[in-house]
């Protein structure tokens, strides 16, 4: 990291949240309740794919203790139309179809009724009473299958965009997009080397521990509270309000402390059906989802095919790149198809590009954000190609990607051009690193790949008041999920000049400050920083004006220092400094109380790249890999608070080896997921990994006043191919399929070993 030049940005505090997490005081979803609230429960679709003849509930509505039952009928329908949902597009259409089937079930578990009443027991009872009469249908659950011909088809009526001529039959491929750069064609007439592969990843969970969980409160007047563990409660919001048909400034969404979410909850699942619930009975309604619900009937990260060529001549230098990613979008159309292509070779100066990407539904939930979304899809295929290429030319992998290196001034293959990015000086932190001079420990090989995220702005409104004992209190309205209101009371300490335990962040309802979009896209610290430096500024602004009152002099003519108001030279006059605690004191005697506000959309997100490195053995009888060394290392623009950056470069990279080793959604032949828990779902725990180093590399972005780039989104993007790659190098054996899990790779050695043998 660069040199401190700041008093407090660059410095470990405390978090804001600490003590509460730790003592239990904390207040997630499943912990706020309301007197005479009901239980609500969903009935849940037992088919992959089936027609919903008929629902009766007459049964259900008369069982004693049942206060209200809803189906689709309820909710009223909603036009063809595109609305942002955190990093990704979704139909209205489609969400109101996701939160209640109508005319299909469409995977296992769609929700087709829910009910409310006062006990637990009795919602379950009333489940059961409930009759749905269902057609089954064929279903198809992979993405390559869905894509065939004669494919059982989701939605009769889906016509693919992005195809000319437009297609007349409908088919399971909601969208064509295209990225061209260059002569695709030319490009590979000049390469000496052309190295093809194709490759398949599958749908994984986020892995966040606390499930979805909401409260709802529907009064006679219209007014409507709602609690949700969510990262967007804005978003929250404005979905209740289309789906229900309900005035926006009717509603009021409090976000609780949140359990993690990386993505998976920036969609809502129970927040309508409860708004319903309790619109019908007049009661509160609590829903929170088991973990079986969560696996069965949330948004996982979507499964895909990647077909990569690189053509390259014999120095290293790329001359051309193709790439052809089909997502699965689940039920309905709207997969990260787009940044999928758009990340797939943003690490590259290459002058001849061409990206193909298919958004493809089956029967599958649909698909929610998770970390990078589609990023580390494309860069699984396109780095383990270039890990072939580099062994291909016997050329240092790392060598191989500074030699065609994104740069300032760059042109991607989606159109922007790199302002000031800090991927060379990545590749050379990596290079020059303890771990990757060394060698290896005898039985182990190492594994190098790299990553891209875009980073985004986006709108962001903030606020700034300062207490009667001039204390601060900062007010934002995004959830913290990353670390953030540790970063934005230590910018905004900067600005001021006080303590940082001088200011208290806050995290407001939608009633309480001005609209903020969804905490991801790696964007808070960035765009609704931003907005709170903007605010303290105005804040600051109105100090001087204070002080320039209580002196007799003009406001130009003081000045803001080390958290006083200064005069701004002798000429002015020779008054003692003014502090924010004897301003504050004063302040209606000089114009009352004294606030700062911002609301922007920021432009200028600092792209953000990293470059992994992994040390590991295999096991060649049992196909188990053991992680012995791992070092990320990321352009971070400037770590706010070393301590939360690192902690997310850790996370991702850990979450990235589970992809890259056991993580995936394992479906029977009936379209039923066969490993609906955490038992079975195997995610990395603590002994499976060692302590996972960080080295910070500090390139500030130039349109921020402290250099922020997003953090949290790149460190998923490597894993997945430095780990192949590693376990090729260790082997011979070059995995193309994720996971790499014991049975998988035991397997493929299992197949390689007569070829070597008689090699």
């Amino acid at each position: 990291m660069s040199k401190q030049k700041y008093k407090w940005v660059g410095t470990r505090p405390d978090r804001p949240d600490g003590a509460d997490k730790v003592t239990g005081r904390a207040r997630f979803g499943a912990d706020f309740n309301m007197p005479g609230q009901l239980v609500g429960k969903v009935l849940r679709s037992p088919h992959a794919h089936a027609r919903i003849r008929s629902i009766d509930t007459s049964a259900a509505e008369k069982l004693p203790g049942v206060k209200a039952v809803v189906t689709a009928k309820d909710f009223p329908e909603q036009p063809n139309l595109i609305v942002p949902a955190g990093e990704m597009q979704v139909n209205l259409r489609d969400i109101t179809r996701n939160v209640m089937a109508r005319e299909k079930a469409l995977y296992e578990s769609h929700p087709v009724a829910a009910v409310a009443a006062t006990t637990d027991a009795i919602a379950s009872a009333a489940l059961a009473l409930i009759k749905v009469d269902y057609e089954v249908l064929p279903h198809v659950i992979d993405v390559a299958e869905a894509m065939k011909d004669g494919a059982p088809l989701l939605d009769e009526h889906l016509i693919t965009e992005g195809v000319k001529p437009v297609p007349t039959k409908p088919s399971n491929i909601a969208k064509r997009i295209d990225n061209l750069k260059g002569d695709i064609d030319a490009g590979f007439k000049q390469a000496e080397v052309v190295i093809e592969h194709d490759y398949t990843t599958q749908p994984v969970h986020q892995g966040y521990i606390e499930p979805h969980a909401t409260l709802a409160s529907a009064a006679e007047d219209g007014q409507v509270q709602l609690w949700s563990t969510t990262q967007g409660h804005f978003q929250v919001r404005g979905f209740c309000s289309r789906l229900l048909n309900i005035e926006t400034s009717q509603i009021r969404v409090t976000p609780t402390e949140i359990g993690g979410g990386f993505g998976g909850k920036t969609v809502v699942y129970l927040e309508p059906v409860a708004v319903m619930l309790s619109k019908k009975s007049g009661k509160p309604v609590k829903m929170v989802m088991s973990r079986d619900e969560v696996f069965r009937a949330s948004g996982p990260a979507p499964g895909a095919t990647v077909h990569v060529k690189i053509g390259a001549r014999k120095d290293g230098t790329i001359v051309a790149a193709e790439c052809t990613i089909a997502l699965q979008a689940g039920a309905f159309p709207g997969s990260p198809i787009g940044p999928a292509c758009w990340t797939s070779f943003a690490c590259y100066d290459i002058p001849n590009i061409k990206v193909v990407g298919y958004d493809v539904i089956s029967n599958r939930p649909k698909v929610a954000a998770y970390r990078a979304p589609g990023a580390p899809i494309s860069a699984w295929g396109v780095e383990s190609t270039l890990d072939i290429l580099a062994q291909e030319l016997r050329m240092d992998p790392i060598d191989l990607r500074l030699k065609n290196a994104a740069r300032k001034g760059t042109k991607t293959s989606y159109g922007p051009v790199f302002d000031t990015i800090g991927f060379v000086e990545t590749l050379e932190a990596a290079r020059n690193s303890e771990h990757y001079k060394s060698k290896p420990k005898p039985g182990m090989a190492r594994g190098v790949a790299a990553g891209f995220w875009f980073n985004v702005g986006a709108d962001s409104s903030a606020a700034a008041h300062v207490a009667e004992d001039g204390t601060v209190t900062i007010i934002s309205g995004n959830p913290d999920i990353g670390g953030s209101r540790a970063s934005l009371a230590l910018m905004a300490a900067e600005e001021l000049g006080i303590d940082y335990d001088k200011v208290r962040p806050v995290v407001a309802d939608t009633a309480s400050i001005g609209f903020n979009f969804v905490t991801g896209g790696s964007r808070v610290t960035f765009a609704t920083g931003l907005a709170v430096v903007n605010s303290v500024r105005d804040m600051i602004r109105e100090l001087k004006v204070r002080a320039a009152k209580t002196w007799g002099v003009d406001p130009e003519g003081v000045i803001w220092e080390n958290g006083t108001a200064k005069p701004a030279g002798s000429n002015v006059g020779e008054f003692e400094p003014l502090s924010l605690a004897q301003l504050a004191a004063t302040a209606g005697k000089t114009g009352g109380p004294i606030n700062g506000h911002n609301q922007l959309n920021a432009q200028g997100a600092g792209p953000g790249f990293g470059v992994h490195i992994v040390d590991l053995a295999v096991d060649r009888d049992t196909g188990i890999v053991h992680i012995d060394r791992y070092t990320a290392l990321q352009d971070v623009g400037t770590a706010i608070h070393p301590s939360y950056v690192e902690g997310q470069m850790q996370g991702g990279a850990a979450q990235g080896i589970g992809w890259a080793l056991n993580e995936e959604y394992i479906y029977n032949a009936k379209g039923k997921l066969d490993n609906a828990g955490f038992l079975d779902y195997r995610m990395p725990v603590a002994s499976d990994l060692p302590m996972i180093e960080t080295i910070v590399v500090e390139v500030p972005n130039p349109h921020h006043p402290y250099g922020v780039r997003g953090v949290g989104e790149v460190p998923i993007v490597p894993p997945l191919a430095t780990v192949g790659n590693a376990i090729a190098r260790a082997t011979g054996v070059r995995m193309t399929d994720l996971p790499m899990s014991p049975p998988r790779l035991s397997a493929a050695l299992d197949a390689a070993t007569p070829r070597m043998a008689a090699e």
